[in-house]
């Protein structure tokens, strides 16, 4: 019997979006934790209807497709492009605690791209999005656009799936059964994310903004964001 080995590309994807990689995305909800302390969040199906609402209003019509043309420009060359679209989605957050993750985030990546050896990664500035370092190994590693833009939203939902299991709190079993639903979506996202024009790429998720924006000044609280 001869074995099939699995791709070197594969496995760096799986590196990128595991939740173990120590760039500190443990430490945010993206506004979820607020979403939980007011009720909008309290079970498996508003936990499902809440994450897949932001995947598919936020993450596969900005971020994700904002990923891919700085993918294609690494692979092209076109470091102007790159930056061009870094500072779109820079621009493109609402309240200062998305900046600040990103940029956390962002800044995080590079450090470990750095010494993980990945070419161009010591051009990052320091600035750059979480979105940048992924387009940038992802490039890099040698997987495909459309993986790179699968990976980056299932590590989003598993992210996600895990601050919920935290905080409504579910149990490990429930948090299973929320990521099984929004797994079953990421595929038709990725195509979604995958074919956006120029001018369809943004946001709409007023009630994410608003959970955001009062969770910087939420009392008690175990998430930076």
């Amino acid at each position: 019997m001869t074995l099939q080995h699995t791709s070197p590309a594969l496995l760096r994807l799986l590196w990128l979006a595991s939740p173990a990689l120590p760039i500190g995305a443990y430490a945010y909800s993206r506004g979820l934790e607020y979403a939980i302390e007011i009720g909008w969040v309290h079970d498996v199906e508003t936990a499902v209807r809440w994450i897949d609402g932001v995947l598919e209003r936020q993450v596969a019509t900005l971020d994700a497709p904002v990923l891919a043309r700085m993918y294609d420009g690494y692979l092209a060359g076109d470091e102007d492009a790159v930056v061009q679209w870094d500072a779109f989605l820079r621009a493109a957050r609402e309240t200062n605690e998305a900046t600040l993750e990103d940029r956390q985030l962002g800044t995080s990546l590079a450090k470990l791209l750095r010494e993980a050896g990945v070419a161009r990664s010591d051009a990052l500035p320091t600035n750059a999005t979480y979105a940048r370092g992924f387009a940038l190994a992802a490039a890099h590693y040698g997987a495909s656009r459309a993986d790179a833009v699968l990976a980056y939203l299932f590590a989003f939902a598993e992210g996600q799936v895990t601050a919920a299991s935290k905080l409504v709190p579910l149990g490990q079993t429930a948090a299973q059964r929320v990521l099984a639903a929004l797994m079953q979506r990421i595929d038709a996202l990725t195509t979604k994310a995958l074919t956006l024009a120029d001018d369809e790429l943004g946001a709409y998720t007023p009630g994410l903004t608003l959970a955001s924006m009062l969770h910087e000044t939420q009392y008690t609280r175990l998430f930076r964001s």
